[in-house]
């Protein structure tokens, strides 16, 4: 017994089952007339010629109806056509030597047989060229042997209802061992097509017209086998009830064909893999059968008993080859049930156990005793920017590679899994966690190949120690809270976790929803930090900048909750509605003020916004609406923001061809590569604070203050300074070549209808 395996076909279109053509009926009409003649002749002379006349009418017929029925993939009714019209002038040759006195009853001449043989041979042509379904050597070799078994069966059946009669059929010589021939041919015929349908697809044939196509050999082969009875009548011919009877099923099987490709394409038939019931009939036939020979006592016993024999060996052999197909389809299943377990537990990128493991493992060293088990998360610092900028290929095999790296750093009795994206959690049960941590970031920070690519990794690592009651969900989520302390302390760094930071996630949790609230209920407020030119402090220029007045808790500083957007998102939209209300402020002074109004107007952009694709796009979207010339507008972006290049790069280079300057905040604190002046498309650098804070007391300081301004003045740039908060620090700027200032000595930031009435500070003293 085989294993089935149940498979659903398609069904291209329903078929109606039978109909009634004029074709069919006129064939099914000169079946019966030639049946009713034929057995008339079998009891009295009847005259030849009535036997002759209605294969004129069935023959063309079936010839036009296969024909009909062939088209794309069908060529198998071409040649079935082209055989029942060869076997037609077969019988046209054959009533010809009847007629002519050339040959008597049953026998035929040698170009009757040629012209019978040729249209047998062209019908076994067209079924040899339907496609059969693809095997593998096993299935090859089990339907061998059930073609085989097929072959073997039939023939005994034949010997024992046809064959053994031999002696007879072969008493006229060549005719009737060409009769004989015949036979055997349209037996075959009907063996092969039985074969093609039960064992092998059919390729665009229609199985139920095959299943016709095979009746079509059965009544040949049936036909010519009445040979015997009719030796003593001349007057009669096989082919007087064979030839109508195959044409009738003929042409039920190619009107099957055609309705079948009217009603849709036929889906290709898989190999089945459900249990034959071919073999075991086999058995039973030539089984009863050598039983009732050996029981009658019949002179062919000996044939049978060799038939029977033969189909049983072959059956036997078939069942051998199921059995160990069926212990390979179980190896094969359970190495596929193992596989789906692995995949179902394991990581299908690195290989590592999964969060379903790690909750396990978690678990059971909880079960052991908390007192030595501490969790860890590993999160992998600005990956996001590694796949934007070299692709996801290069991404994914960095993820291999750090899962590899923290394999081979594992203490002993740790666990490492990955819980998704670029964050690793580590089990770790013996020794100092927290050292074996720091060993594990300092493997970590050596570089790394990823697709050809040399990459250096920085990681935050949070650390949760485990305590007592815990349980698997309450310590990864300690392991989190701490993990996304250490994130935000910057990067590359290790943070043990402690209850103040539940109180700190949980109060940025509620300003970040609330945060979410203040976009769209008018919450936020711009207020804007003049840029003065220097020494005079005359309105250059605004910064704008955004402020937060909660409704329960009053006004919320831009320290605390722009952070809060930059982690959980709220940066983008927050940045736009900036981007969109300073142009839009910046144009309404235009138009009021004039030449008074401020030059430009800078707003801040994160680096989350650059990253986002399409942010150039929004930027001149927003200069459309608001009318606002591009040249008014700057864009500030820190340094650290594009050091990388890729997509930040790109988007703040795009913002630049449309005419909007670009400045560089912080210079200094951050990378500060001087190439980033040479890749970057800066036109204003903005100096630290942290520089001019000492900048009256000489020192390293005002040396570094005094290089950028050369480097600024070689590189065409406008420096402004920043922090600025005494005059003494405005002179000495303006001493060392700055034109540009803003901070607190000139003014706080105001709104903008402060902006319209500025007067720059000595100015206001005097009025005053």
């Amino acid at each position: 017994m085989r294993i089935p395996v149940k498979s659903e076909p398609v069904v291209a279109g329903a078929v109606p089952s039978w109909r009634l053509t004029r074709t069919v009926a006129v064939s099914g009409a000169l079946v019966v007339l030639t049946a009713i003649w034929f057995a008339v002749g079998l009891a009295r002379p009847t005259w030849p010629v009535f036997g002759w006349l209605p294969l004129l009418v069935v023959v063309p017929i079936a010839a036009a109806a296969s024909w009909r029925a062939a088209g794309e993939g069908r060529t198998l009714w071409r040649y079935v056509s082209a055989g029942i019209t060869l076997i037609g002038l077969g019988a046209a040759c054959n009533a010809h030597d009847y007629f002519s006195g050339a040959q008597q009853g049953q026998h035929i001449s040698g170009l009757t047989a040629s012209v019978y043989s040729s249209g047998l041979a062209a019908i076994l042509l067209g079924l040899l060229r339907i496609p059969g379904a693809r095997r593998s050597r096993v299935e090859w070799l089990r339907f061998g042997l059930d073609i085989a078994t097929v072959i073997v069966t039939v023939l005994t059946l034949c010997w024992h209802l046809v064959f053994h009669r031999w002696e007879s059929w072969l008493s006229d010589g060549l005719n009737g061992a060409i009769t004989v021939l015949i036979v055997v041919v349209a037996g075959f015929i009907c063996v092969f097509a039985f074969v093609k349908v039960a064992f092998t697809g059919t390729g665009l044939i229609d199985r139920r017209a095959l299943h016709l196509l095979a009746l079509t050999g059965a009544v040949g082969a049936g036909g010519g086998s009445l040979a015997p009875l009719i030796a003593d009548r001349p007057y009669l011919n096989t082919a007087h009830v064979l030839l109508p009877g195959v044409c009738l099923c003929l042409c039920l099987a190619a009107d099957r064909q055609m309705r079948a490709t009217q009603a849709g394409r036929p889906a290709p038939r898989a190999v089945s893999r459900r249990p034959s019931v071919m073999p075991y009939a086999a058995v039973a036939a030539t089984g009863g059968l050598l039983l009732y020979s050996t029981v009658t006592d019949t002179p062919d016993l000996m044939a049978i008993a060799v038939g029977s024999v033969s189909v049983t060996l072959l059956v036997a052999a078939r069942q051998l080859v199921a059995l160990r197909d069926n212990a390979l389809l179980l190896e094969n299943l359970d190495a596929r049930q193992r596989e789906l377990a692995h995949q179902a537990t394991h990581d299908a990128l690195t290989g590592l156990p999964n969060r379903t493991v790690l909750v396990r493992e978690i678990t059971a060293a909880l079960a052991d005793g908390p007192a030595s088990v501490s969790v860890a998360l590993i999160d992998l610092d600005d990956f996001k920017e590694i796949n934007d900028d070299l692709g996801h290929a290069v991404g994914d095999a960095l993820l291999i590679a750090v899962a590899e790296r923290l394999s081979g750093q594992l203490p002993a009795g740790a666990v490492v899994a990955r819980l998704g994206g670029d964050e690793y959690a580590l089990i770790l049960r013996n020794g100092d966690h927290g050292a074996a941590l720091d060993a594990i970031a300092a493997a970590l920070r050596l570089p790394v190949c990823a697709a050809g690519h040399e990459l250096v990794v920085e990681a935050s690592l949070g650390l949760a120690p485990a305590r007592a009651d815990d349980t698997a969900d309450e310590l990864l989520r300690r392991a989190d809270v701490a993990m996304y302390e250490a994130k935000g302390l910057g990067k590359g760094r290790r943070v043990a976790y402690s209850a103040e930071m539940d109180q700190r996630t949980a109060e940025q949790s509620r300003l970040a929803a609330d945060l979410r609230i203040a976009l769209d209920t008018d919450q936020l407020q711009l207020v804007y930090q003049p840029i003065v030119a220097l020494p005079d402090g005359d309105l250059y220029g605004v910064e704008a900048l955004v402020r937060w007045t909660h409704p329960e808790r009053g006004p919320i500083g831009p320290a605390v909750f722009i952070p809060i957007a930059e982690r959980t998102g709220q940066i983008v939209p927050l940045g736009a509605w900036i981007l969109e209300q300073a142009c839009r402020q910046a144009a309404t002074w235009l138009s009021k003020l004039g030449h008074a109004a401020p030059q430009t107007v800078t707003v801040n952009v994160s680096a989350r916004q650059l990253r986002e694709a399409g942010f150039a796009g929004e930027v001149a979207a927003v200069l459309h609406r608001t009318g606002l010339p591009p040249h008014v507008l700057t864009v500030e972006v820190t340094e650290t923001a594009v050091f990388d290049g890729g997509a930040a790069l790109t988007e703040l280079r795009a913002i630049a061809a449309l005419g909007v300057n670009i400045a560089l905040d912080d210079f200094g604190t951050g990378h500060s590569s001087l190439g980033l002046l040479r890749t970057c498309p800066a036109d204003v650098l903005k100096v630290d604070k942290s520089f001019v804070d000492d900048i009256t007391e000489g020192g390293q300081h005002a040396v570094v203050v005094a290089a950028l301004i050369g480097i600024c003045d070689g590189l065409r740039l406008r420096a402004v300074a920043e922090g600025v908060e005494t005059a003494e620090q405005a002179r000495e700027l303006h001493r060392l070549g700055y034109r540009y200032a803003q901070g607190y000595h000139y003014a706080r930031p105001m709104s903008a209808e402060a902006v319209a009435a500025y007067r720059p500070p000595l100015l206001a003293e005097l009025l005053r």
